[in-house]
Formats: C-alpha cells, structure tokens, sequence
C-alpha cells in the first residue's frame, strides 16, 4: 500500500510538472506552439529554467496530499520534485 501510493505521487507530481511546462511554455512562448518554445529554449540555454517554472505545480499537489494527510503520496510529489531539481543542476552542468 506505501508503495502504490509513492507512485501514485510520483506519477501525479510526473504530470502536474509536464502541464506546468506546457502552461508555462505556452505563456512565455510568444504565440508559438510547444515545440518551436522547447528548441528555442534548449538553444538558448535556459531549457533549465523553463522546467523548472513547470515545476511549481508541484507545490500544489504537495500541499494537496499533506492537507488531506496523504503523506506517502506528498512524499512521491516531492521525489519527483528534488529528481527535477537534480535534472535541471545536471543539465545546466553539461
């Protein structure tokens, strides 16, 4: 049961942080469609950023769970969290 729901999590944090991109690619995107936002970002060099401005949604869903006391999926939201923080140092490293 733990582990179904750090997956649930996972997976919920997994989704709310590509929606996050997608809004956030579509609001600083000038018009342009998702993935004309995604190359110019990556050949700009702040592909980085824009996940990472994805990722607040996260935030909600975190304080979802905690406040219907979901703890194990709060903790899978914040896995996937820190594994896009991780992402993001990685790659703005190489």
């Amino acid at each position: 049961m733990i582990k179904k729901d750090i997956l649930t999590g996972m997976l919920i944090g997994l989704i709310a942080n590509s929606i996050g991109l997608f809004l956030t690619a579509s609001l600083l995107g000038n018009g342009d469609d998702f993935v004309t936002v995604i190359k110019a970002a990556s050949n700009e060099g702040f592909l980085g950023k824009l996940i990472s401005l994805g990722a607040v949604l996260n935030l909600i869903a975190f304080f979802v769970f905690i406040k219907k006391r979901q703890d194990y999926r709060a903790r899978g939201v914040l896995l996937i969290t820190i594994l896009v923080a991780l992402f993001t140092f990685v790659f703005k490293m190489f």
